[in-house]
């Protein structure tokens, strides 16, 4: 009798919203969004929730090693994070996979449909706990509304670092960090009344006026060398035009750039005649991690707009000395747009030195708004270019960054909706990159309803910590 009870009171619950069995059965994987199958995750990252677009019910098993998870939703997989770092745990110590096995109720299989099941793969090369981005609408539609946010990936949780709210409703933008510490080195430009550069070092919060220095040059697009005691710009005459007849909507160009050293210690710029010149344009420059060489894209000046698809940019790079800020001969060029194609973007050096990522489109220097852009990387002693389709997409893939171990990439891509830029996150194990996964929030929804481009995403080790009054009173108006 008392069996006969349990197993009533068993129905009653699953009529209630208990575990279901599926009625029909599919040898498909599931449709989830984002497209977790078979992505390698690190161990440190948060749960990857997922959707089935119109369930009205999810059920998910999750399982590693001999730990199950069993997840129920109405409308989203939402996992416990405890259960996650379970579920992570055993598979690192049971062949470094978790199991994902999920049934769905749609208007299509209303007594629901059992997919197959698929694999999440865990790498045990953590990533670094943070990352710092620039949240932005198209620039053609709003600019007076971003900010500069730091992204804790072991959760959900994003914070402000700036907005423009701090700064007059001006730009805010071309962040850059030393060491993947902000401690160490922190730099980005506030545009508009009451603007300039800020530096944050050592605690220690202050405003400089680039072009009141120096070669008296404005910055642009900013990279620290790793002993925090340079900042090397590139200065652009940035404009930007419409196309009538398109698959691009807009062009983004300079009209003229050049390179520019900024001291930290000295408060002071520099500059090489060579890179300040008018016969040439330099753009993008990044120091090699040992601090020994200074990349960057150059292309020959041409009549801008009128000759943009003639505009085409190579990548080259000259010793540098840390101790007097000299660049140094002979020009050596690692990318020739000349001889090798296309146009160069975003030179990034993996922490080992070895290999260059780079942003490739067919002509200019703003890839973003390029559809046929896509990511290359550069053997750095043998020089071959890679291809990397398993990274590629058919839309813009783009600005992209090394973590702090060369193990994980960042990358930002249209290749969700092909209008805004999302972050992917993709594993190098040395001789691959794995699929790129959607940066996880905690509703899926997020990533449609949010109505903003995620813009330079950069690795940082632990959080940024100041003062936003602080922040807020450098650009502060005196009104005398």
């Amino acid at each position: 009798m008392a069996k006969h009870l349990w197993y009533i009171i068993v129905l009653l619950l699953c009529s209630c919203g208990g575990w279901r069995e599926a009625g029909n059965k599919s040898g498909e994987v599931p449709p989830i969004f984002p497209d977790y199958v078979g992505v390698t995750v690190p161990a440190n990252i948060a749960p990857l929730n997922f959707e089935i677009a119109d369930a009205s019910r999810l059920q998910a098993v999750l399982s590693a090693g001999n730990e199950e998870v069993r997840v129920t939703g109405s409308r989203y997989v939402d996992i416990d994070p405890g259960d996650w770092r379970t579920l992570i745990a055993a598979a690192l110590k049971s062949g470094g996979k978790i199991s994902v096995s999920v049934a769905a109720w749609t208007a299509d299989h209303p007594d629901g449909v059992q997919y197959e099941a698929f694999d999440i793969l865990v790498s045990p090369d953590e990533v670094d706990n943070w990352v710092a981005y620039r949240q932005i609408p198209p620039s053609y539609e709003l600019w007076s509304r971003m900010g500069i946010y730091e992204r804790d990936l072991t959760s959900y949780d994003e914070r402000a670092i700036v907005t423009n709210k701090q700064n007059n409703n001006g730009c805010v933008n071309c962040h850059s960090f030393a060491g993947y510490s902000a401690e160490k080195g922190m730099v980005f430009h506030a545009r508009g009344r009451g603007g300039g550069t800020v530096v944050y070092q050592d605690g220690t919060l202050r405003k400089i006026m680039l072009e009141q220095l120096g070669p008296q040059k404005s910055g642009t697009y900013p990279m620290w060398h790793s002993s925090g005691n340079w900042v090397v710009f590139s200065s652009n005459y940035t404009r930007q035009s419409f196309y009538a007849h398109s698959q691009d909507k807009i062009e983004v160009y300079d009209q003229r750039s050049d390179l520019i050293l900024y001291n930290v210690r000295e408060n002071d710029v520099v500059s090489d005649e060579r890179f300040c010149d008018s016969l040439s344009w330099e753009t993008f420059p990044a120091f090699s991690p040992d601090g020994k060489w200074l990349y960057f894209c150059t292309a020959p000046a041409v009549r801008m707009p009128i000759q943009w698809r003639e505009l085409h940019y190579s990548i080259v790079r000259v010793p540098f000395d840390e101790k007097t800020g000299n660049m140094g001969s002979p020009v050596d060029t690692v990318y020739s747009a000349a001889r090798q194609g296309g146009s160069a973007s975003f030179p990034r050096i993996s922490p080992d030195g070895k290999y260059l990522l780079f942003t490739w489109a067919e002509c200019a220097t703003f890839p973003i708004h390029h559809k046929e852009a896509d990511l290359k990387m550069i053997n750095l002693e043998s020089r071959e270019v890679s291809e990397l389709p398993e990274i590629n997409s058919p839309d813009v893939d783009s600005y992209h960054s090394w973590s702090s171990s060369g193990r994980w990439v960042v990358l930002s891509s249209k290749r969700i909706d092909g209008r805004y830029t999302r972050l992917f996150l993709s594993h190098w194990d040395g001789k691959k990159f794995s699929k790129p996964m959607l940066l996880p929030q905690r509703d899926p929804e997020h990533n449609r309803q949010r109505m903003y481009s995620y813009n330079i995403p950069e690795f940082l080790k632990a959080p940024i910590e100041f003062d936003s009054d602080e922040m807020a009173g450098l650009f502060v108006i005196n009104q005398e």
